[in-house]
């Protein structure tokens, strides 16, 4: 993959959780959460990440803003590597990095007030003295298009969007160059999931953002995305322009998993072809041997049961992990 110009770059990324068991807690296995993923995020781009739920996206965004610790791999934050570092070093880097959270509702501190909760990463960063911080929670609070007046209301008299607006408004507090958008939009209504896509795509534009978008919507990703990764069991099986992927998937996964996203138009919507796959994702724990998808695949040879494919460039910066593409 090409490097020039790459805010993030991922390599060999693995992240394994122990399972532990009996009186003593000894590990007994892991579950193998993320397991040998590579991938750049350029300069100003939202790289969109999608996939089932559990197949290890949002471990990937948390082991890139160092809240996991990974167990081997290296991540690199403009060219520098950041998976060894502690202390202060680390403070320093997360005014950079942010996270906007999945549930407006669990991710905001029901005791504190709007204000405080947008203010609150300015003061750990110590970024703010005395009384600027009131001026600065008002530009944030209208930067993502909310009333200043509001800032001294707790979370509970706030709608779901209004609440996620809160949560971007946080992230955008000590003004970092990436931000990691797990699934900002799911747990919101239809209408108000469109308000909030496109005020994160503003505030990319205005503020030279770049964005790590993890969803399972993938009619979302496709608005906001410049890229689309797809994610299965812990590995990647396709990366390419979001345009690209959606006009020519290449993988069998990623096929199926378009043939799921509905189309307004009924008549084509009924005479396009599903792809329904069998059997259930196997467990993290014990997944299987060659490639993860050959237990689902209708595709799948002998050499998709033994050997493990390799995400290799089959032209137009179109990254496949597929013996048979």
């Amino acid at each position: 993959m090409k490097t020039d110009g790459d805010l993030i770059q991922v390599r060999e990324l693995v992240k394994y959780f122990p399972v532990l068991a009996g009186v003593l807690k000894r590990k007994v296995a892991d579950i193998k959460a993320v397991d040998g993923v590579s991938f750049d995020i350029r300069n100003g781009e939202t790289l969109g990440l999608v996939g089932e739920s559990g197949c290890g996206k949002t471990t990937v965004g948390r082991c890139i803003l160092r809240l996991y610790d990974i167990t081997s791999g290296q991540i690199l934050f403009e060219k520098t590597g950041i998976t060894n570092l502690k202390g202060e070093q680390l403070r320093r880097m997360r005014r950079d990095m942010q996270l906007i959270f999945q549930d407006p509702y669990a991710s905001l501190d029901p005791r504190m007030t709007a204000g405080d909760i947008i203010c609150e990463p300015l003061l750990v960063h110590n970024m703010v003295k005395g009384k600027e911080y009131r001026a600065k929670v008002a530009e944030l609070m209208k930067m993502v298009e909310l009333e200043p007046r509001m800032e001294d209301r707790c979370p509970h008299e706030f709608s779901g969007g209004q609440r996620q607006r809160i949560g971007i408004a946080r992230a955008l507090a000590t003004r970092p160059k990436f931000i990691v958008c797990d699934e900002p939009v799911s747990a919101l209504d239809v209408s108000i999931q469109s308000q909030i896509i496109s005020l994160l795509m503003r505030l990319r534009q205005e503020l030279a953002l770049t964005y790590l978008f993890i969803a399972h919507d993938l009619s979302v990703v496709r608005h906001i995305s410049d890229r689309v990764a797809v994610m299965y069991l812990g590995k990647i099986m396709e990366i390419t322009d979001s345009d690209e992927l959606y006009a020519h998937p290449l993988h069998p996964y990623t096929r199926a998993l378009l043939s799921a996203v509905p189309i307004p138009d009924p008549k084509i919507d009924r005479e396009r072809k599903r792809i329904l796959l069998s059997g259930d994702v196997p467990s993290p724990l014990l997944p299987p041997p060659g490639c993860r998808f050959h237990t689902r695949c209708w595709m799948a040879k002998d050499i998709c049961k033994e050997s493990l494919p390799e995400l290799r460039n089959v032209g137009s910066s179109h990254w496949v992990a597929c013996h048979l593409v």
